[in-house]
């Protein structure tokens, strides 16, 4: 009988959705927090020494160890997070219960899952994007805003239709920058999301079309970790390291390379 080895066989086309998944969620979601409450600090908070206060908190975050992002989000969003649900869970933290119905609100978290892990990843890369989207809102001239609240435009539509489109190529600058670190980070997801085998890809013998978001991802930086530390070396397992990262490092320079070639033809096009 033929020895058979751990990763012998199969691909990496999982690895590489679920790291797909995971930007894609942490996108979505940092760049609608980040952006709004940069556009608050930027355009609508007075100066104070509680916004300055936030500010300065918001600069600390930034240099917090992806590690400790992980184990905030596998404390609050896999064991803590509230839901409301009709069947609580046994390891319920707590369980408030409503005034319809059988419903409660069970303090349960939403387990090892896509839903998780994108939360963790968007909660470490905010404070990047609150303060570069911060500064390139303030670098729009000041005189783009009085020209449009002169001619009878509100604030949000001076700030919608004025300063907005001008500081895309800034916003697009902190997004490139997010997004690289979010497709290579592995401490946070290996306590949220990640798994180290999957048969099928997350949307496959799913009856709910959220129900993805339930369930558990591979992912690149993960299955590459796996394969140097936790799996016995061979020279199958070697060839696959090594052709890991060899895609992973290609994925990252395509997606780098193609989100400074946008910035560049926007900044072209908005020039003031």
């Amino acid at each position: 009988n033929e020895q058979t080895f751990s990763y012998s066989g199969g691909g990496i086309a999982g690895p590489i959705v679920g790291t797909a998944l995971l930007t894609i969620g942490s996108m979505i979601l940092a760049l609608f927090f980040g952006v709004s409450a940069a556009i608050y600090l930027a355009e609508y908070a007075k100066q104070s020494p509680f916004i300055h206060g936030v500010r300065l908190a918001i600069l600390n975050l930034a240099g917090i160890p992806s590690i400790v992002f992980g184990l905030f989000g596998f404390s609050v969003f896999v064991l803590a997070v509230p839901i409301i649900t009709s069947t609580p869970s046994d390891r319920s933290l707590l369980t408030i219960p409503l005034l319809f119905h059988d419903w409660v609100i069970s303090f349960q978290g939403w387990n090892s899952s896509l839903m998780a892990g994108c939360a963790t990843l968007a909660c470490m890369i905010l404070p990047v994007i609150i303060t570069a989207s911060e500064e390139s809102l303030r670098s729009v001239p000041q005189g783009f805003r009085d020209a449009s609240l002169a001619m009878g435009g509100t604030r949000w539509q001076t700030i919608r239709k004025c300063v907005l489109p001008y500081s895309l190529p800034g916003i697009l600058t902190s997004s490139l920058l997010a997004i690289t670190r979010v497709a290579g980070e592995t401490a946070p997801i290996m306590f949220t999301a990640a798994v180290a085998a999957k048969d099928d890809f997350p949307w496959q013998g799913q009856t709910n079309p959220f129900g993805i978001l339930s369930s558990q991802v591979q992912a690149l930086p993960y299955h590459i970790y796996t394969l140097a530390a936790r799996i016995p070396n061979s020279e199958y397992t070697e060839r696959a390291q090594f052709g890991s990262v060899l895609v992973f490092l290609i994925l990252v320079a395509l997606l780098s390379a193609g989100s400074m070639i946008l910035r560049a033809k926007m900044r072209s096009k908005l020039k003031w």
